[in-house]
């Protein structure tokens, strides 16, 4: 009989910059979760780190967020990082998203949507409130953004099918299973929309089709 090789963990999760209160609390989340590895470092521990997926920025307090996510942004400009904390702000969470985090969701959101936002960023989408994604419509629409027409985009079947279920929330793996294509190929399809469509975002291209009517629905984390 052959011995069961041990899996790597699917998700590397390292906690950056947080209490030591709220470190205890997500190692009981995540541990009573399969396929997650949390450690704890700082932006100089995490130089010496190997295959972090995504990177949990915890709002300290006395810690200025934007300039750990500033100094995140120029050390590891690729990793994804979801920012948490207590009771954020509209206004806070829309600027560290503007600053380069893939979501923001709160402590106090149940542990099912805690494991879902952690998975969905690590898999390359955005997840935030839905309040901060309204607020990012309304800003939007008179933006540049705003002032392109559906009309100067023509885009393929399966363009328009990634588009949906990206619209819907779904991360690069759930929205390539049914399609039958990989994480990558998904990737590359969003890169060609955002470039087609004149947005630098995942959250941009959302609202640009949502506004102008790419999509047959709107569902929403």
């Amino acid at each position: 009989m052959k011995t069961a090789v041990a899996k790597r963990p699917l998700i590397r999760i390292a906690v950056v910059e947080s209490d030591p209160l709220r470190l205890v609390g997500f190692r009981a989340l995540f541990d009573s979760e399969p396929g997650f590895e949390l450690i704890s470092a700082s932006l100089t521990d995490l130089d010496k780190e190997q295959n972090i997926d995504l990177v949990l920025l915890g709002n300290r307090s006395g810690q200025n967020l934007f300039d750990v996510m500033a100094r995140l942004k120029v050390s590891h400009p690729h990793l994804p990082t979801l920012v948490t904390g207590s009771g954020m702000d509209e206004e806070t969470i829309f600027k560290a998203i503007g600053s380069g985090a893939k979501g923001y969701v709160d402590t106090a959101a149940s542990p099912a949507d805690f494991v879902r936002a952690t998975r969905i960023v690590s898999q390359g989408s955005v997840w935030a409130p839905r309040r901060v994604l309204s607020m990012f419509i309304e800003r939007v629409s008179s933006s540049a953004v705003g002032t392109l027409t559906a009309g100067h985009a023509t885009l393929t079947d399966r363009e328009q099918e990634v588009l949906e279920m990206l619209v819907g929330g779904r991360s690069n793996k759930e929205i390539g299973a049914p399609l039958g294509i990989g994480e990558r190929t998904v990737k590359a399809h969003v890169a060609k929309l955002m470039h087609k469509i004149g947005v630098q975002n995942r959250i941009a291209l959302s609202v640009h089709a949502v506004r102008h009517l790419l999509v047959s629905s709107q569902k929403q984390n």
